[in-house]
């Protein structure tokens, strides 16, 4: 058998294994997420009778069910990841982390390094069999709530919480320019909070939003997430914005550039959690 034709053995059994471990990984996060609703989110309900203690044990068990997630899909060749700056993310406090959302598991790999980070969730995932109980377990902010969200936001926002926010509302679509909503901007102007921008990129297409999860590259992917700098909502603002739509449009375009690859700088040293 010639060399050629041992690489193409070896690149189609390579595929096939992560294809197989990559259905593996999709059922371990739906039964994981499942099994936590179902049996350690009802025993701390049944046990831990504080409301914000039982919720800060919620989310400290979602980012550590994360983060064994993430590296069973490292050690079974799904993927690969690197986080720069989780440090940096871990010490954010009272403020809103922006990121653009280019697949399916960038949630996941921000939350494996934040411990007790809040977010603001899609109302449909409230319906969704496998996640709704982590998402009332955590206490997450729900997208659909327009009257209580920005009264909700603030109120946590100055007890120090950090709020997740993905501001185009759903996955880029590969290809296409970023497209973001008011929402983030909206929050952190009209609650004169901080954003910390995050940049998350892939070596390949991979669970985006026009890929189907059994569509996966000929090479293993990376993704990697970068830690960027840290923006003042308070600078968009003009002495004539009282009711600060034009402060909130001017943040979305800025979010609009440095939420977009080519105009991000290189961030910090690589991590592996």
């Amino acid at each position: 058998m010639s060399d050629s034709a041992r690489s193409r053995g070896g690149s189609r059994l390579n595929y096939g294994w992560r294809l197989l471990m990559t259905a593996c990984s999709f059922t371990l996060f739906s039964v994981g997420g499942l099994l936590l609703s179902l049996v350690w989110f009802n025993l701390l309900l049944l046990f831990q009778r504080d409301r914000h203690r039982r919720r800060q044990l919620a989310r400290k068990s979602i980012s550590f069910s994360f983060r064994c997630f993430l590296r069973f899909c490292r050690a079974m060749g799904v993927y690969d990841y690197q986080i720069d700056g989780a440090e940096t993310l871990r010490a954010d406090r009272g403020c809103l982390v922006v990121a653009n959302h280019p697949s399916l598991i960038d949630y996941v790999l921000i939350a494996s390094v934040m411990p007790d980070v809040d977010c603001l969730v899609k109302a449909d995932l409230q319906h969704n069999i496998f996640f709704r109980g982590v998402i009332r377990a955590a206490d997450y902010l729900i997208n659909s709530q327009a009257e209580t969200l920005l009264p909700e936001s603030r109120q946590r926002l100055q007890r120090g919480d950090t709020l997740l926010i993905f501001p185009e509302g759903t996955r880029t679509r590969y290809g296409e320019p970023l497209e973001l909503q008011r929402g983030a901007a909206n929050i952190a102007v009209r609650c004169g909070c901080e954003l910390r921008v995050v940049h998350i990129t892939c070596t390949q297409r991979m669970l985006d939003k026009q890929s189907r999860w059994y569509q996966i590259p000929p090479v293993k992917p990376v993704f990697t997430v970068s830690v960027k700098q840290r923006i003042d909502s308070l600078q968009f603002m003009a002495q004539d914005d009282a009711a600060s739509p034009l402060a909130a449009r001017r943040l979305t375009r800025h979010l609009q550039q440095v939420l977009t690859p080519e105009h991000l700088e290189t961030g910090h040293e690589p991590i592996k959690p």
